[in-house]
């Protein structure tokens, strides 16, 4: 660990001395404000085609756009030159191209009309661009951005590594987005860090490691170790950490839509601070950490055993998705295939900081469908619960998994459960036999023993002995009673404290446990009355976006509460087993004061007695009948043999003359 944190610390000493010895030679350059700009002036833009070369193409102002951009004025012009011959017009990742005029640095080429052809487009003004050194800096614009007919120049994503399916599920999370994501590849020389320069490739990456996500664009400007690129926003986080890379480019790649550059993204150089309105903003040689994640992932039937590593970005919104879609896409290339099986996965999160401990949890789950994305479902919700609570800035240090896959399907149903006692006083231990029926396995017996709460009130409950990933049916049909939303079920839950959300996620049930537990009778989610109070329950399937402070469970539970009697922990036992658990079932238990109890079981002992004597008098009266009337049988019997007896003798007498005489005449 010396070794590695020693070699950061010299790798960004190298990367500092690098880049400053590299840009120290620049030559500053002079800027034209855009109110220095008339229609009819004439510039070249710079932007690369191929590789690291930086080629030129011819600018004329047509005019400027008052307010028209998101950081203020935009300059409309027309392109052309070879270049634009070649590629069609503008593409995707020209957006940041410097466009200079007389040898002033005029701003970036950053927008196309949705209607035009791709050789007009708009320049952000270079002014407005170096604002991101000195945020902020957008309470001065005169009016938001709201022209919907300005289209940016787009930052499609780069997708080293990841397949078709993770990247459809990367989408299918951060919808806002409308992302179009294209694969690359990388390129010769990608590992060696170069400086930047305007009208040169720059990318800025989401994910990097074994895969990479991210956008490729053009410096507008550098000055020192800071730089200014793309001329319109990447995501408008603002203040942010993305990774800052070289990019070398392929081609230009026409499209019926808008052609875009394809290239690599290459050595992490830096990293991007801002993004906003009018760009990005980064420095050069400072290396964003980002929340690393290392990955061991098994599969068991084809004996491959493979790890890996990335680093994402740190932030609220797009970290559990991309920590989810890297983990979904290493399982799809471990796996080799789709389909169903069952997945056993552990993961540990570490806060940074010793305010609070690495939270570890181990679930299995079963799809008939994408047992890969079925796995990341809880990873990607814990994530997005921790660093969106609502009482605390919880920072990742670092994020492990590990996971087991199979295409073995490892569910057993619950089929039947006794309980040795119904019985019983606080502090009392029921003794719980359940049976479990794995597909298409042998029957397995499991013994749980659940402890009566000491301070558990005198009373009548429902014992429920449930898989951990099922809800139980009481509160199923009062979901159904109230016809409750999953919106409704949000806003019902509260936690007191980030301690609470924290312990609650760790303890949270898992789908390979067996879990006792009393329910509360009468339990209601709501008031009759129609007050807003509302008792304790747990309800599962909250929606897939949680709120700040919500757990999302799709397999589990939910605890809602309005805080009444929130110091009340619901007492339950859990056992794990090998397989996930399905269905439930319920005992009714009497919790009665010790005296009391005894007496009821004695009660019940003698009315066990009473019933077994009266069975066993039953069975001696039974079977005296029985034996009465086999007596009675066998008296018919008798009297019949002796009346019948006389003609059988004489019958017999006359078959023994009749054999005599035939026998005499057969001699003769």
């Amino acid at each position: 660990m010396k070794f590695s944190h020693s070699w950061h610390r010299y790798r960004k000493t190298i990367l500092a001395l690098f880049f400053c010895t590299s840009l120290t030679a620049a030559q500053a350059v002079d800027f034209m404000p855009v109110n220095d700009v008339t229609t009819g002036m004439e510039g070249i833009a710079k932007t690369v085609i191929v590789g690291d070369t930086i080629s030129t193409f011819d600018v004329k102002v047509l005019g400027v756009m008052k307010d028209k951009g998101p950081s203020g004025h935009l300059i409309l012009a027309k392109f052309s030159g070879p270049i634009m011959e070649q590629t069609g017009g503008i593409a995707h990742g020209m957006s940041g191209s410097p466009v200079y005029i007389n040898g002033k640095l005029v701003g970036a080429v950053a927008y196309g009309w949705g209607f035009a052809d791709g050789t007009i487009g708009m320049i952000t003004p270079i002014e407005d661009m170096v604002k991101l050194w000195n945020i902020p800096y957008e309470k001065n614009l005169s009016k938001p951005w709201d022209d919907t007919q300005l289209i940016p120049l787009g930052t499609p994503l780069m997708a080293y590594g990841f397949d078709a399916a993770s990247m459809d599920y990367f989408k299918s999370k951060l919808p806002q987005y409308k992302y179009e994501t294209y694969d690359t590849a990388s390129a010769s020389g990608d590992e060696i860090a170069k400086p930047l320069e305007a009208g040169g490739s720059v990318a800025a990456l989401l994910v990097d490691g074994d895969l990479k996500l991210g956008a490729i664009g053009t410096v507008t400007y550098v000055d020192g170790e800071k730089i200014v690129a793309f001329g319109h926003p990447f995501l408008k986080h603002g203040s942010s950490n993305y990774f800052m890379h070289n990019a070398s480019i392929f081609t230009v790649v026409k499209s019926y839509n808008a052609a875009f550059k394809l290239g690599s993204m290459g050595q992490e150089v830096g990293s991007v601070t801002e993004d906003r309105g009018a760009g990005i903003a980064g420095v050069s040689g400072v290396i964003a950490h980002g929340i690393p994640l290392r990955f061991h992932l098994k599969d068991r039937d084809m004996g491959r055993d493979k790890t890996s590593s990335v680093k994402v970005v740190e932030d609220s919104e797009m970290t559990p998705t991309l920590a989810a879609t890297s983990l979904y896409n290493m399982l799809n290339k471990t796996l080799d295939r789709s389909g169903s099986g069952t997945a056993t996965i552990s993961y540990t999160i570490t806060p940074k900081g010793k305010e609070h401990k690495p939270l570890t949890r181990t679930n299995m789950f079963y799809s008939a469908d994408s047992i890969s994305e079925k796995a990341v479902d809880e990873f990607y919700n814990v994530i997005d619960v921790l660093m969106n609570n609502r009482f605390i800035n919880y920072e990742i240090a670092d994020i492990t998994v590990e996971t087991e896959v199979t295409q073995d399907k490892k569910t057993a149903k619950l089929i039947d459960a006794s309980a040795s006692s119904t019985v019983v006083s606080p502090g009392d231990t029921i003794v719980v036999d359940v049976t479990l029926e794995p597909f298409r396995g042998e029957k397995v017996v499991k013994q749980i023993f659940f402890k009566v709460p000491e301070d558990q009130a005198i009373g009548k409950y429902t014992l429920e002995v449930r898989g951990g990933g099922e809800i139980p049916l009481p509160y199923v049909l009062e979901k159904q009673k109230y016809n409750l939303t999953d919106e409704i079920l949000r806003r019902l839950k509260i936690h007191k404290d980030f301690n609470e959300l924290y312990d609650e996620i760790q303890k949270t049930d898992t789908n390979n446990q067996i879990v006792v537990e009393f329910l509360e009778d009468g339990i209601s989610l709501v008031d009759e009355d129609g007050s807003k109070s509302v008792k304790k329950a747990k309800i599962k399937d909250v929606e897939s976006k949680p709120m700040p402070g919500d757990v999302q469970k799709k397999t589990g539970q939910e605890d809602l509460s309005s805080g009444k009697d929130d110091d009340k922990k619901i007492e339950k036992t859990a056992v794990d087993t090998e397989y996930i658990v399905q269905g439930d079932g319920q005992f009714t238990i009497h919790v009665m004061k010790p005296a009391d109890r005894d007496k009821e079981l004695a009660k019940r002992v003698k009315e066990v007695k009473n019933q077994i004597k009266m069975e066993h008098k039953l069975e001696l009266e039974d079977q005296a009948k029985k034996d009465k009337a086999d007596k009675k049988e066998a008296k018919k019997s008798d009297k019949k043999d002796v009346k019948d007896s006389p003609k059988k003798e004489s019958k017999e007498a006359d078959k023994k003359g009749e054999s005599k005489v035939d026998g005499t005449n057969s001699a003769e």
